[in-house]
């Protein structure tokens, strides 16, 4: 029996058979995925986050992803300068849920792993099962000059994420071991309790460099990166699938990433685009982060740059899920064709706009077979609803 096989008997939401699996991505930072200065209801605190939660369980969403920040970017909005650390954020969430699988994202450099793996374990518990680790190496230097150190060369920063991910993993999964290497010495490592889960906790990593790619299909159960067209999706999920299994003999799912502006009308969502994006947009912090990435604007055309730019703003580069309810579940169904396990969905105002998608698009995905009907859909408790109150109105005429 794979790994896969075994996540999939013990429940793991993301491993059901939902053809295109969803989540959400930022709910704990401020202006989530959006650099914008466009007004909004969202703040990213408990209450806000546990409301978002319980309306995403009912709607049948897989997971919930939190983005790890220590300070903000700067620029007008500071974005992202308001965030709830992750490991606490899903010890509360997994409190308060009860289908959900939440993630905790964790810069390696900022945590030690035994204090991350018994974090993991503790959480665990808490959720019955529900939680999963986004390995992140940590790119942004103000926040590693923070913690008393800088930005580690590349290949530097992969071993040390491999070496802190395999004490972790002996943690989760042995007693009384030692460990001496680059980075770690530990003496007689020992935890209790074990994760609850089995086999383990899902393992996530977004990694787009060579040495990047290869620690994903070393380590994790599904690879993120952006999406650029569904051919390019299709290709990275067999490299993905090829790398994963040619050299360690693993599976390994893709997932990306997407913003989402949903209304009525085609014009009406690119209206409220036009707004937060082009009129309201920090570009400040955009070509700051966009300079940190080191993205060379003459090697493109003035088009493309200008496109790349402004889905940074609209979302953190993800993929554009602009326009009507038909237009957004049709983008949605192509992800999946390409092979995509699935997308995590950002919104400028979540409390506003996840519910209308949620009674839009979500019951035309399970139309188009991608999804399996949701039985707690707002959708179909509205219509239940209007049924029963028929069914009564029939009734009391009798």
């Amino acid at each position: 029996m794979s790994r896969f096989d075994v996540f999939r008997e013990a429940g793991n939401p993301m491993f059901n058979d939902n053809q295109l699996k969803l989540g959400i991505f930022g709910p704990n930072v401020n202006n989530s995925c959006s650099m914008t200065l466009a007004e909004t209801s969202f703040t990213p605190d408990f209450k806000t986050n546990a409301q978002i939660a319980k309306m995403m369980e009912n709607a049948g969403y897989e997971c919930i992803i939190p983005v790890a920040r220590w300070r903000g970017f700067g620029g007008p909005s500071n974005f992202n300068g308001r965030c709830m650390e992750t490991y606490t954020w899903a010890a509360a969430m997994a409190a308060i849920t009860e289908k959900i699988y939440l993630f905790c994202t964790s810069h390696v450099p900022t945590m030690h792993p035994i204090v991350a793996s018994k974090m993991i374990s503790t959480i665990d518990d808490i959720s019955q099962g529900r939680i999963g680790l986004n390995i992140v190496n940590g790119w942004f230097p103000k926040e590693l000059e923070m913690f008393g150190g800088k930005k580690m060369e590349h290949d530097k920063g992969y071993r040390y994420s491999t070496e802190w991910i395999e004490v972790v993993l002996k943690m989760w999964s042995e007693q009384y071991f030692d460990h001496k290497g680059e980075f770690f010495e530990i003496k007689d490592g020992w935890q209790e309790p074990k994760p609850v889960q089995s086999p383990r906790p899902v393992l996530i990593n977004a990694g787009s460099s060579t040495a990047g790619m290869n620690f994903a299909a070393r380590f994790a159960d599904f690879h993120f990166s952006f999406l650029e067209t569904y051919e390019q999706g299709r290709k990275w999920t067999e490299h993905m699938k090829k790398l994963a299994w040619d050299g360690y003999r693993r599976d390994i799912n893709t997932f990306t990433t997407s913003f989402v502006v949903c209304r009525p009308t085609e014009k009406e969502a690119w209206d409220f685009y036009n707004h937060y994006v082009r009129e309201q947009g920090d570009y400040e912090v955009m070509e700051m982060i966009c300079s940190l990435f080191n993205i060379d604007a003459a090697s493109q055309s003035e088009e493309f740059m200008k496109n790349f730019r402004e889905n940074f703003i609209a979302g953190w580069g993800g993929w554009a899920l602009v326009g009507t309810p038909e237009q957004v579940a049709e983008n949605l169904v192509n992800i999946s064709k390409s092979g995509i396990s699935g997308t995590l969905l950002s919104f400028v105002d979540y409390m506003e706009e996840m519910p209308y998608f949620n009674e839009t698009v979500l019951p035309l995905l399970e139309q188009a077979g991608v999804r399996l009907p949701n039985p707690q859909s707002p959708a179909k408790t509205k219509l239940q609803q209007e049924i029963a109150g028929h069914r009564e109105a029939a009734a009391t005429r009798e």
